[in-house]
């Protein structure tokens, strides 16, 4: 059975092309694993591109990427490969590595120690307990390292019993003493007693290893349909932009005809009533020559005969004439920035995109010493405070006496701001923002009203601290808190950073003064809320 599961365990970490331990493992879509390398120099030299473990073919090369739970399983494998060919068994005998302790010269192998003369022995040197009657009563085993580990360390005995209530070996003079009314037996019988037992442990230890096995597929398995889902997804999704996308443009490619067609139909209109003006202009001005030149003529009866000719044209009414078109499309583009804002809206809910916005805005923050109750300890760096004993601050009319409270030394009149704070390990504390004349000295609450916008746990609660207290209840503990203060749409809101999901939010603010970041990591009475509230740097983002 033991057999049969190690080899199980070797032949799941090698890989079949190279038959060694998986380098970069990647999976094929077959399911099957492989180096990086061994498969793509495999493919690279044969003409169709294959399985090598099932021989089976894919149409084209597939892109494969490391399947990184392989790759760190193979490598806990690999250590514990090394650690178990240099280590040997516990509580097995290292053979070779013990010598005589007799020899003076060249040292020959031990092939029994003695328990009674702390000594290991070759053959040549064990001789005398065989034959001699006083040594023949002295216990002899196989050799075994580091004798002295089984004297008694007080009294300088050999350890020949085994204390069952305290699970130790002892010598006799311990039994006498400090073990006197334990359960103590000799070693051989503690030895009868727990071999019975080894295979059921054994056999608990192998049902532990198949059921880690199981896991191992069980998540391999997750992770291949997490694949094929997200796949799906992504192919789904950019099917759908796409559609969305071909979609505008196709409207766009219309409107944009639309308004060159009116646009034409414009300029012939106007093309035309130019025409006509220029010519009546031309009418206009030859009949203006013709009565210049016809009044400077003393010809009175060709004068009085061609006058009436002469005058002006019958009179078109233009007053009321233009060239127009409706080129103004709003309520299109008003429809698409709708749709565009409604489509960033829902995309910017997904947490991960929410969370990513969010740090866009991120700032550095650092404690500010002078607002810093009596009770807290500040590190050097500015970014941690934890509860002390109460400590000797100068007066400051910005600190806060009543309880373990601090601010940060900046502050914000408006726009947007992010931050956030490990509360990792502690059983008690609240952060959050504070205005700028909140309170410092009095026993005001953690209430809207008071000035103070805040989340918080304390005796296993999470409270959100409106002007009547809010709990609210999350599946993990809160170890990072994301913080994002919108000034200008008067909006606190508050995130679990691990799960990168929303945890609570103030809305409808009315901010009128600076806000300061705030910090309080609560009393330490019951000392196992000393873990401090840090200001955590957040990752660089692309």
């Amino acid at each position: 059975m033991a057999a049969a599961s190690g080899l199980l365990s070797e032949e799941r970490f090698l890989c079949s092309v190279c038959l060694d331990v998986f380098n970069q493992p990647v999976s094929t879509p077959c399911g099957h694993n492989f180096c990086s390398a061994c498969i793509h120099k495999y493919w690279d030299s044969i003409d169709i591109c294959q399985c090598p473990f099932c021989k089976r073919i894919f149409s084209s090369r597939p892109e494969l990427h490391v399947n990184t739970v392989m790759s760190e399983l193979a490598e806990e494998f690999a250590k514990m490969a090394q650690v178990k060919a240099s280590t040997p068994a516990p509580g097995l005998p290292e053979k070779a590595d013990i010598l005589c302790d007799i020899c003076a010269e060249t040292k020959a192998e031990a092939v029994k120690s003695c328990l009674m003369c702390l000594t290991s022995f070759c053959e040549i040197h064990l001789e005398p307990h065989q034959r001699i009657l006083g040594l023949k009563s002295h216990t002899l085993i196989d050799p075994v390292s580091n004798l002295d580990d089984r004297m008694c360390k007080k009294h300088n005995k050999i350890t020949e019993l085994y204390c069952r209530t305290d699970r130790t070996c002892i010598c006799v003079l311990c039994f006498k003493t400090d073990h006197k009314s334990h359960s103590v037996v000799s070693q051989e019988e503690e030895y009868e007693a727990v071999i019975v037992k080894k295979d059921e442990v054994m056999a608990n230890i192998q049902k532990m290893i198949q059921s880690r096995f199981d896991k191992i597929d069980e998540i391999e398995n997750s992770l291949d349909v997490s694949e094929k889902e997200a796949d799906k997804e992504k192919e789904a999704s950019v099917q759908s932009f796409t559609d969305f996308i071909h979609s505008l443009q196709r409207s766009q490619a219309e409107l944009v005809a639309v308004i060159e067609e009116r646009l034409r139909a414009t300029k012939q209109k106007a093309k035309s009533f130019l025409k006509e003006l220029r010519m009546e202009v031309a009418e206009l001005e030859s009949r203006s020559s013709q009565l210049k030149q016809l009044s400077q003529s003393e010809d009175h009866h060709r004068f009085l005969q061609t006058f009436p000719t002469l005058g002006p044209p019958p009179n078109k009414d233009w007053t009321d004439i233009s060239v127009s078109s409706d080129l103004s499309f709003e309520a299109v583009r008003g429809a698409v920035a709708r749709v565009k804002h409604r489509a960033d809206a829902i995309v910017e809910k997904i947490p991960e995109i929410k969370m990513k916005k969010m740090r866009e805005h991120a700032v550095d923050l650092t404690l500010d010493p002078d607002t810093a109750h009596y009770s807290l300890v500040i590190s050097q760096d500015g970014k941690e405070v934890a509860t002390a004993t109460t400590q000797s601050f100068p007066n400051n009319p910005k600190r806060f006496e009543m309880y373990p409270e601090i601010l940060a030394k900046e502050g914000f009149t408006s726009g947007k701001f992010y931050f956030e704070v490990q509360v990792k390990a502690k059983s008690k504390w609240a952060v959050g923002v504070v205005r700028e004349s909140v309170d410092r000295k009095g026993d005001t609450d953690l209430s809207v009203s008071d000035g103070y916008w805040t989340i918080g746990l304390d005796g296993g609660v999470y409270y959100a601290y409106e002007n009547s207290t809010v709990t609210f209840t999350l599946t993990e503990k809160l170890q990072k808190v994301g913080i994002f203060v919108d000034y200008d749409e008067g909006v606190v809101s508050f995130h679990d950073v691990d799960s990168k999901s929303h945890i609570y939010s103030f809305s409808g603010c009315q901010f009128t003064e600076k806000l300061y970041p705030y910090f309080c990591p609560q009393d330490n009475t019951d000392t196992i809320n000393s873990a401090p509230l840090i200001i955590t740097p957040l990752p660089e983002t692309n």
